[in-house]
């Protein structure tokens, strides 16, 4: 019989390994637990060895469940770790090298790894709630810093399962004409802590499907870590999705540890697509629209940028491309502000300026095409920016 000391005390518990046991004969919960023993041992060195991390109470007694039909066995372990997590994820792929139970050939897969806090966390959630309403007198809290930690609490309990793949989001990905595309779960958790609800992640760089559908009916912005894993997932988003904008977390910085201000910051210095050259070292690949009018209209935007080019003037133009009037560059802010023409696009040949992108999606003008672009720091989803460099 073990002692109570082995046994990991329930409030220093950080994780708990599940796994799926199969042997090939009949087994039992001894044998179980002896293999697991037995056939690590040694395996991971004296910092690691099972016997002494139970000793110690860092890990707890582990649990067996198991039933035998059919001539084999089949069953549930698992394993309370107080270690940290990449200490846990080790033990955790030790236990699938063990590769016999007793006399009988097994197979054991660690099916997840669960945070215990994390439904402590939720209890205190819901009991902080309950306080909030029945035990207060006064209808405010005086610390605000208690009140922004029980609401971001709240807020990372909306996180879904979005589409056939079940990719950690929002719940307001389909309420949302425009997206966040992130990396991980942990990702989607942060931007969840400061309301940022229209967010998805990728979980990994084989870009799913649910991921591309996505793409083609929203504006999406492929919000990414500065570090090398974001550029491989950059790349691999360019090649395979339908993406509008780019915003990168500070160099060396996951999404996951940026603050709320540093969030939009990044989200605030995004950058379109069609200026996007260099991100990373990483050259970015030509991103192919896939629709029909696509080539019509860049045909069209050319046409119109020699016919201005040079001239210090700027063509308004209709849906159809089609010249509405030609106004001196010098004029096309003030003019803009009391038109009232069905302008869809401009082409002039001046900088494009903070100033008129922001006259521009007010008005809803699609495409603003200019010479350059100059100090812009916000560019609106509904407005699309090209210099006369991508028109050659």
């Amino acid at each position: 019989m073990e002692a109570k000391t082995m046994k990991a005390p329930a409030d220093t518990t950080k994780y708990l390994i599940h796994a799926e046991i199969v042997a090939d004969g009949v087994v039992e919960k001894p044998d179980v637990v002896g293999a697991i023993f037995g056939q690590t041992e040694g395996l991971l060195g004296d910092d690691l060895d099972l016997r002494e991390l139970q000793k110690t109470g860092r890990i707890g007694r582990i649990e067996v469940k198991i039933e035998s039909r059919g001539g084999k066995s089949f069953g549930e372990i698992k394993v309370p770790s107080s270690l940290d997590k990449i200490e846990t994820a080790i033990l955790a792929a030790a236990l699938e090298t063990i590769e016999r139970v007793g006399p009988c050939s097994a197979r054991i897969r660690v099916t997840k790894i669960e945070d215990v806090r994390a439904s402590k966390r939720k209890k205190i959630v819901e009991r902080a709630k309950d306080i909030l309403r029945e035990l207060f007198e006064e209808p405010e809290i005086e610390s605000e810093k208690i009140v922004e930690l029980v609401r971001q609490a709240v807020r990372a309990e909306e996180i879904i399962e979005y589409g056939e793949d079940k990719l950690p989001a929002g719940p307001a990905i389909d309420e949302s004409d425009a997206i966040i595309i992130v990396e991980g779960r942990a990702d989607v958790l942060n931007l969840l802590r400061h309301g940022i609800k229209n967010v998805i992640a990728v979980e990994g760089t084989n870009i799913p499907k649910t991921i591309i559908e996505l793409c083609k009916k929203k504006t999406v912005t492929a919000f990414l870590d500065g570090d090398r894993g974001g550029d491989l997932i950059l790349k691999e988003l360019l090649q395979v999705a339908d993406i509008d904008y780019v915003a990168r977390a500070p160099e060396g910085k996951g999404v996951e540890d940026l603050t709320q201000k540093e969030i939009i910051k990044a989200l605030r210095n995004k950058i379109p697509v069609e200026q996007l050259h260099i991100v990373r070292g990483i050259k970015k690949e030509e991103k192919v629209k896939e629709k029909a009018d696509k080539p019509d209209l860049m045909t069209a935007l050319k046409r119109h940028k020699e016919a201005v080019e040079g001239k210090l003037i700027a063509r308004l133009l209709d849906k159809n491309l089609d010249v509405i009037k030609e106004v001196p560059v010098r004029d096309l802010v003030r003019i803009l502000k009391t038109d009232n023409t069905k302008t869809s696009s401009i082409v002039f040949d001046g900088v494009i300026t903070q100033r008129l992108i922001d006259i521009a999606a007010k008005k809803d003008i699609g495409y603003l095409v200019g010479v350059r672009l100059g100090n812009v720091v916000k560019i609106p989803t509904n407005v699309k920016i090209i210099t006369f460099d991508k028109l050659f």
